[in-house]
């Protein structure tokens, strides 16, 4: 098995289609469709259903493509040490992150580590942290800055930044607005709730908040960013459960605590592949993370 063997493998399952596979790869659609036949005949399985429109992936290429994924960035991840020991880092930084996160100014971050290292180029991408998660177990990103939604593995570590209580946004309006106290899940289980959608990392530290007291609750507003969220409240169509610093991005709203979750927690974290597998870029964020720079005002994150 040859890497450029996998790396057409990968061209076509990302663009489920030969020819933009070919020319995006500059090689003629012949050579990558031989290239196909070839790995399929040496694992003895079709890889790609194939249409006159374009191709899927069978189950066996779908197992493929998570090894395949992994073995490139690995491959991607020894060029660039071998670079980073000759003194210049470069090669790429695929970076992923929620929005809002807490413990980074992401901004700041990219900022002072481009000003380092002029030669990375640095690629970002927005997602909840589910899928953020799922991308750098697969390879394709380097790290990512998320919600913490499982434990450390063998494809995934994870580096501490910060952990908050969750609060509560609601109108001053709104009946909850004159409690003017903590509140506990019971208290709102029957409100109009806002909230985003199920793979952001919010939503998972709310849904575990009331998994937590055994209260039930019911999302009316899902939305796929704060500001849209924050405007449904200062609109007072619902309430919000959200990380306690999201109240200082809307302060005309209320902000109450919300108590008797037990151990739920939101805490975010840098999300790495295993050390053997982390790029020099990788490392070199996490280093200017950890150490701190006039740039990123909230720094010192903790390794686990």
């Amino acid at each position: 098995m040859e890497l450029r063997h996998l790396q057409h493998f990968v061209a076509v399952a990302e663009d489920q289609h030969f020819t933009r596979a070919a020319e995006r790869l500059m090689v003629s659609q012949s050579g990558l469709s031989a290239s196909i036949r070839a790995l399929e005949r040496e694992l003895r399985a079709p890889l790609f259903v194939r249409t006159t429109r374009r191709v899927t992936l069978t189950e066996a290429g779908r197992a493929l493509l998570a090894e395949a994924e992994r073995i490139l960035a690995q491959v991607r991840a020894a060029h660039e040490a071998v670079a980073a020991v000759q003194g210049v880092l470069r090669g790429t930084l695929a970076l992923g992150t929620e929005q809002c996160i807490a413990g980074v100014h992401v901004a700041g971050l990219l900022a002072a580590f481009r000003r380092r290292h002029p030669d990375v180029e640095i690629r970002l991408r927005q997602a909840g942290s589910g899928a953020l998660a799922e991308e750098v177990a697969a390879g394709r990103l380097d790290l990512a800055f998320a919600y913490r939604t499982q434990e450390d593995s063998d494809q995934l570590r994870s580096v501490s930044l910060t952990s908050e209580p969750m609060t509560v946004l609601c109108h001053p309006s709104h009946r909850l607005a004159t409690a003017g106290a903590a509140l506990v899940p019971g208290d709102i289980g029957g409100e109009v709730f806002v909230d985003f959608h199920p793979d952001w990392g919010p939503r998972r530290a709310t849904d575990a908040a009331f998994a937590a007291a055994g209260v039930r609750r019911t999302v009316a507003l899902e939305v796929n960013d704060v500001h849209s969220l924050l405007d449904l409240v200062d609109e007072n169509l619902g309430v919000a459960v959200v990380p306690r610093h999201f109240r200082h991005k809307r302060p005309a709203l209320t902000a109450l605590p919300l108590k008797g979750t037990g151990e739920a927690e939101y805490e975010t974290v840098a999300l790495l592949p295993p050390h053997t597998g982390t790029s020099p870029a990788a490392r070199a964020l996490v280093g200017l993370l950890e150490t701190g720079d006039p740039a990123t005002p909230e720094a010192g994150a903790r390794p686990r």
